[in-house]
């Protein structure tokens, strides 16, 4: 299970947090504008958008959790277990395979207006990566600094949305996800007034009372309320350290500690929480073993090259001994 969202203050950001009981072995990847992209049924790519984001790699390919271009489009696939639903190829569509979505996206379009275009015609098959790798079922929110949209292969077909809370969990589809957001309009930062009986001399005995209300368990649709709440209620300035502080914050939101998620004797726990400055292309991330925020920059590697630059992520508990 897992949470992704936006931000803006001066630059635009974003990440998520991967949420599951074992890791895949993820690092931070950069694949270069050169790097060679092939695909099952397009032509190959042999130069495109340079990329950055989080990835297991496998054969060589990077298969992609998260990930931003250079031009400030950013994407990410989230589990979609029980909705998703992808086809044989089609005569006449841009068929595109469930794990080259994401790159094929972000290789190709330079903002959100460009991949609502190509999305018109693509048809994302269920053509495995390899035998040892079971299709991921997903859906994906795709963003930059003008909005944001979901997208969702159904058994309906390609579904892309308007995402005006700029925050995706998992089940259920997004349509069911905001239609729950209005069971939470009345929620705010500030302290409530006596709405329930004026004649009854009610008071608030506590700062916050003004979310009560505001859920706070595990499930991906209270993640997807409370995410949504915090993000647009969030505050922070234009500063850079400022701002990647702030987006970490909104997440913190939804983190999941170890223990409170049993399945099945194992427990699911927040991997790592990414946070993107998609404007400069920097990477920042933590993870469940080490919450320092540490960064990896696109722009400090050669991003005309076409091999791809990989950093492993620091797992290991950082703490500052102040004496």
């Amino acid at each position: 299970m897992c949470t992704a969202a936006t931000f803006k203050t001066k630059d635009f950001y974003f990440g998520r947090t991967l949420d599951y009981e074992f890791s895949y072995g993820e690092e931070i990847v950069i694949m270069p504008r050169k790097f060679t992209l092939k695909f099952t049924e397009n032509d190959t790519l042999c130069e495109h958008y340079a990329i950055i984001g989080s990835a297991h790699v496998s054969q060589g390919y990077p298969l992609f959790y998260d990930a931003v271009n250079e031009k400030g489009l950013a994407a990410a696939g989230l589990n979609f277990a029980q909705s998703a639903h992808y086809f044989d190829s089609i005569l006449g569509k841009n068929n595109i395979a469930q794990f080259e979505f994401l790159p094929y996206i972000l290789a190709k379009c330079a903002c959100v207006d460009e991949a609502k275009e190509l999305l018109k015609n693509i048809n994302i098959t269920k053509t495995q990566f390899a035998e040892e790798f079971p299709v991921a079922k997903l859906h994906w929110i795709i963003a930059d600094k003008t909005g944001a949209v979901t997208v969702e292969s159904t058994e309906n077909g390609l579904k892309v949305y308007d995402n005006p809370a700029q925050v995706l969990t998992n089940e259920p589809p997004f349509d069911m996800q905001m239609q729950r957001l209005n069971d939470f309009m009345s929620l705010s930062p500030k302290q409530p007034e006596n709405t329930f009986a004026p004649e009854i001399p009610l008071k608030t005995y506590s700062r916050g009372m003004g979310a009560m209300g505001l859920p706070g368990d595990l499930s991906s649709q209270s993640r997807f309320v409370r995410a949504s709440f915090v993000r647009a209620n969030s505050v922070a300035g234009e500063d850079e350290n400022e701002s990647v502080s702030q987006f970490f914050h909104i997440l913190g939101s939804v983190d999941q500690p170890r223990g409170c998620c049993d399945v099945g004797g194992k427990y699911e726990i927040t991997i790592y929480t990414s946070c993107c400055n998609a404007d400069k292309g920097i990477y920042y991330y933590t993870t469940y073993q080490n919450p320092q925020i540490s960064a990896v920059d696109m722009h400090h590697e050669n991003i005309d090259g076409s091999e791809l630059i990989k950093y492993p992520m620091l797992n290991e508990c950082c703490i500052n001994r102040q004496n």
